[in-house]
Formats: C-alpha cells, sequence, structure tokens
C-alpha cells in the first residue's frame, strides 16, 4: 500500500470512541508499539527487513555493553555515588561565547564535565547541568534515573528501572554537548575534547534509523522512545548538526574528511524522511506529526495526553529548516508551500491562552487584535484543535482538559509565525 494511501487510512484509528456531536470526550490515547523484530518481519518491505533487524541487533549490542561497563565500575565499591543532579543542562553550555572563554577555566570546566559524562555509546543524558564536578567511577552517566517511577500503564513508565534516557537527543542533549566540545577543541586544541565530539556524532550515525530518522533515545529503551522524534525539534537539531558537522561549519572543521562525508549522507537522508513524512489528509500534504512510527511512517503517540496528531511547533520548525535548504528540489517546494498553507489556514486569531487572574488555571480567551497563535495539536481526520489528559483521554476542547495540564503544558503557541515570515524571504527566491 502506498504511504499516503496508508495514512489517510489510519488517520481515525487513534480515536477508540465514535465522535459523538458535543461530546466531551472524543476518544482514548493508545500506546506506541516499540520497534521489535515481530513488527519488523510482520511491516518493513522485505528488502528492507535485514537493515532494520540489524539496526535492531546493534542497538541491543549497545545497550547491554553500556549497562555492562557501568556494573564493573562498581563492582567492589563499598559506597555507590548519588546519582548527577538535574537541571538545565542547555544552559550551562553556551554556544556564544567568545573563542577565549571555552579555553577559560569556567569553558574548560564544563568541557571537562560533559567529557566524563560522556555514555559508553557515545551519547549523553538530558536536563544535566554540566558546570560541577566531573563524573565520579561508579556514578550513573544520566541524571534523575531513581526518579523513574511512573505507575505501570504510564506510556513514559521505563522498561528498565533506573535505566532511562541513557543516551538522548531529547531537549537537546548529545546536540548542545557534541557542538559545545568542537567550541571548546577549537578554542583550547586538547584532543580530550576532539575525539569526544567525534564520539558524539558518531553515537548520532549509529542510532540513525535505515530510513533517515532518529529516535529519542538511543540504544532503544522501548515505548514511544523508540518513534522518530521531531518533538521538541529533537530531529531537526540532529539533522542540522550533522549538516553543519558534514560541511566543516560551526568549528567542525578538524573532522576527518571520511566522517563529513558520512554526515553530508546522514541529513540528505534526514531531508528524505521528513518529505516522506508529511501527512496526507484528503489527498492534500498538511503538516507534520510531533512522532511517527518509524517502520510506517505513521504518526504515533507519546506521553498519556500527547497523541497521535499534526504538530503545529514542529510543522513550523521544520519549515523554517527546509526553507534553508540552497537548492530545494521540487518535492520540497511543493512540501514548503503545502506547509505554509496548513499553517495559515488553522491558525487562530482574536485568542490567548492566558492565566486566570488567581494564576491557577490557564484559558483561551477572547482578546481582539490577538495572534496569531496554532493550537499545539490539529485532529488527523478533522484538522481542527485536539488536547489530551494524563488519564488518556482525548479531547475537542481545551476547557475539558485537567487544569494541571491546562496549566502545566503548552497547548498553544505563536512559534509557527517564524515560518510564515521566513516564507516571504524564500517565497520571493524560489516561487
Amino acid at each position: 500500500m502506498h504511504r499516503r494511501t496508508l495514512l489517510a487510512s489510519l488517520v481515525t484509528l487513534p480515536f477508540a470512541a465514535p465522535l459523538l456531536a458535543q461530546a466531551a470526550q472524543i476518544g482514548v490515547n493508545t500506546p506506541f508499539p516499540p520497534l521489535s523484530p515481530e513488527r519488523i518481519k510482520a511491516i518493513a518491505p522485505a528488502a528492507e527487513q535485514a537493515a532494520w533487524l540489524d539496526y535492531l541487533t546493534r542497538s541491543q549490542a549497545q545497550l547491554a555493553a553500556d549497562q555492562a561497563a557501568l556494573m564493573a565500575e562498581r563492582k567492589g565499591l563499598s559506597i555507590i555515588p548519588a546519582d548527577p543532579k538535574t537541571g538545565d543542562g542547555e544552559k550551562t553550555m553556551p554556544l556564544d561565547k567568545p573563542v577565549e572563554w571555552y579555553a577559560s577555566a569556567e569553558g574548560r570546566k564544563v568541557a571537562d564535565n560533559i567529557v566524563s559524562f560522556q555514555t559508553p555509546a557515545g551519547g549523553w543524558g538530558k536536563n544535566q547541568p554540566h558546570d560541577s564536578e566531573p563524573r565520579a567511577k561508579g556514578q550513573h552517566f544520566v541524571a534523575g534515573n531513581s526518579l523513574q517511577t511512573k505507575p505501570a500503564g504510564d506510556f513514559d513508565a521505563p522498561t528498565v528501572p533506573g535505566w532511562s534516557y541513557v543516551g538522548t537527543i531529547d531537549n537537546g542533549a548529545t546536540i548542545s554537548e557534541t557542538r559545545f566540545l568542537a567550541l571548546a577543541f577549537n578554542a583550547t586544541q586538547d584532543v580530550r575534547y576532539r575525539d569526544a565530539a567525534i564520539r558524539g556524532l558518531t553515537y548520532l550515525l549509529n542510532a540513525q534509523f535505515p530510513n533517515g530518522g532518529w529516535p529519542q533515545v538511543w540504544p532503544l529503551m522501548g515505548g514511544y522512545h523508540d518513534a522518530m522524534t521531531l518533538n521538541d525539534n529533537a530531529m531537526i537539531s540532529v539533522s542540522r548538526l550533522v549538516g553543519d558537522a558534514g560541511r566543516g561549519e560551526t568549528g567542525f572543521a578538524f573532522l576527518p574528511g571520511d566522517l563529513r562525508t558520512r554526515l553530508l549522507a546522514a541529513e540528505q537522508r534526514a531531508l528524505a524522511v521528513f518529505l516522506k513524512s508529511q501527512v496526507v489528509i484528503d489527498g492534500k500534504l498538511t503538516m507534520w506529526a510531533q512522532q511517527y512510527d518509524a517502520l510506517t511512517l505513521t504518526p504515533s503517540s507519546a506521553r498519556n495526553y500527547e497523541m497521535p496528531s499534526l504538530s503545529s511547533s514542529e510543522s513550523g520548525s521544520l519549515l523554517v529548516y527546509l526553507m534553508k535548504q540552497p537548492n530545494p528540489s521540487a518535492e520540497m517546494k511543493a512540501a514548503i508551500v503545502a506547509g505554509v498553507a496548513t499553517l495559515e489556514a488553522t491558525k487562530i486569531e482574536g485568542k490567548a491562552f492566558e492565566k486566570t487572574p488567581d494564576g491557577k488555571d490557564r484559558l483561551l480567551v477572547d482578546k481582539p487584535g490577538a495572534g496569531p497563535i496554532w493550537a499545539r495539536y490539529y485532529d488527523l481526520k478533522t484538522m481542527k484543535p485536539i488536547f489530551g489528559n494524563r488519564t488518556k483521554t482525548l479531547h475537542d476542547t481545551i476547557n475539558d482538559v485537567e487544569p494541571e495540564r491546562r496549566r502545566g503544558y503548552s497547548w498553544f503557541g505563536s512559534g509557527p509565525q517564524s515560518a510564515l515570515k521566513a516564507y516571504v524571504a524564500w517565497k520571493a527566491k524560489h516561487g
């Protein structure tokens, strides 16, 4: 079955309950099926199965090696060091400082910390500050694992307790560390920084799916983390990084030629899968989802309240990235035109998503002259805004979302406006 026909046939699957007029609940979110040999053999074309099975085997072997490395360090220790502290990791890794800062004691302290916490696979964990002391022997590679105690049935519950996000591209992880190390090497010529940056880029090459996408976590950890992940611009940021590095830009001129060739090829595979995964509804190209089943390229769920849907935020960011490509193909041009048209059709004007006067809630309110804003998610069939609860129920109005999720999630935003602005100049050049 052709991918676009498949998408059109599956857009109603996430909704277990029928769509009733004025119903408070329009469906129930369902969990993402992780990558497995059984699914590969059942879904992947015969010519592609060997590549997918090899990918899965390599992931499983690397997971075992990562865990064995930590256990070997801990053998004989009388006290296991506490997990690293969590926090705003990106804030501690500035990428816009003068060259001399990266050679300063402050800059080198960050670089040394980053090197010490690199996983055996070559990646890094997320939400981890790097302006403190280096990793101690036997300390976990990533922060927050002792807190991974989600209840059974939660889509974010770890497959292996105490082993979550051990190498990830979520929240800028691995991407920021690799870029920082490149800057640090250029400023200091310390080969430890060069070698760790190369290991970070090699990690990203190893983590890339056979179809050109990237999972949120590698080695794979199960659940929606195995999905091809655009969420929070993860895959866009990786594609941009491997492209910059492959061209020797943003401090990566030191990379060997063979690695640069592989990185450029990785970016091209990513660009190709971006075009393949643009969602088609009623025969028309629209926007993109934030997660995809990598085997079928159909939108998938993530956390309990994140359903298969069109995602305006990631679509806007991806469109800006695509518009920066120097020689867009006819297919890429069509994708950009359709994506921008969909953003134009779904924008919301005259409303704002604001806190209530007591600060205890957030509501979508009338506000003449405000906007445009977009709902974060749009239904795959109706292209109307859609919302979710931690209880996995799906709704067509923000008013039916529980107050905790209404306050604590970006259900509306103005980010896609950047794509509309960029399109004016792009259309003048390529339209």
